[in-house]
């Protein structure tokens, strides 16, 4: 018979590859940048913010914060890693505003983990005072993470489409929500729970939507392709006018015609 730890490090396992294909999602969208020389109207934010989340999520992982969480610290060493890598690239091909916020913001991040480091480790002297300091700033900021989706949710159900919602991400949510709730349940941790739990619950209204609305998307699909055939014979289109792609990376990101 399988000890509770054997599984938990299993499903653990599970968990940091598919955390890993959700944290590199998002190539597309930095190869296309890459390519272009150039973020067009693609917001940084997302990835600082999940920058920031993984930081966070190192820093509980430590043995001398919270013993025996290898894993996380893994995922998370590996999502910091591929993040700063996105927002390196960002630096690179942005200009004027949009480099200096997202300096700032990358910046912001490191400093506001380093002061959380010192100060956890210099105040408080026993683990369980640190996982309590570090396990509620991760909470904290894991569910300001998963509110961000509810402006895409919305418009699926205003717009009665899923189009701008893919169902391979929303799969992918679920899966990795499921593996680390079931995680931190065989070995109980409430902060590892209380984000997943909501992660997951997200995740299931996410694929309620693909359900019900499926069906309109293709509908709503076919129809505009329909409409472009038809116009095709009416209208001259210019070459230099390119419409450019939505590109959704873990987050659901939508580009913004705001400037940053």
């Amino acid at each position: 018979m399988i000890s509770a730890g054997t599984l938990r490090t299993i499903v653990g396992i599970v968990g940091n590859v598919i955390a890993l294909g959700l944290f590199l999602s998002p190539l597309p969208t930095f190869i296309r940048i890459w390519k272009k020389k150039s973020v067009d109207e693609f917001s940084v934010i997302p990835y600082v913010a999940t920058l920031l989340n993984c930081m966070l999520w190192m820093l509980y992982g430590l043995p001398i914060v919270h013993p025996n969480s290898t894993l996380v610290l893994t995922i998370n060493c590996a999502g910091a890693a591929i993040e700063i890598c996105y927002v390196i690239l960002y630096l690179v091909f942005s200009n004027g505003p949009k480099r200096f916020k997202a300096m700032l913001l990358f910046l912001g991040d490191l400093v506001f983990v380093a002061v959380v480091a010192v100060i956890v480790l210099i105040v408080f002297h026993t683990h369980e005072r640190r996982s309590l300091v570090v396990g509620i700033l991760c909470v904290i900021f894991c569910i300001i993470m998963y509110l961000a989706p509810l402006s895409v949710m919305k418009m699926v159900i205003q717009t009665k489409s899923v189009e701008y919602m893919p169902l391979s991400l929303s799969v992918a949510s679920f899966l990795n929500g499921l593996c680390w709730t079931i995680y931190a349940l065989i070995r109980f941790d409430l902060y590892i729970t209380i984000p997943n739990v909501l992660g997951l619950l997200f995740s299931i209204t996410q694929l309620v939507l693909q359900a019900l609305y499926y069906k309109s998307t293709k509908r709503q699909i076919a129809e505009r392709k329909l409409k472009g055939e038809v116009g095709l014979t009416d209208v001259v289109i210019d070459d230099s006018v390119k419409v450019s792609p939505i590109v959704s990376s873990p987050k659901i990101e939508e580009p913004t015609t705001n400037s940053e």
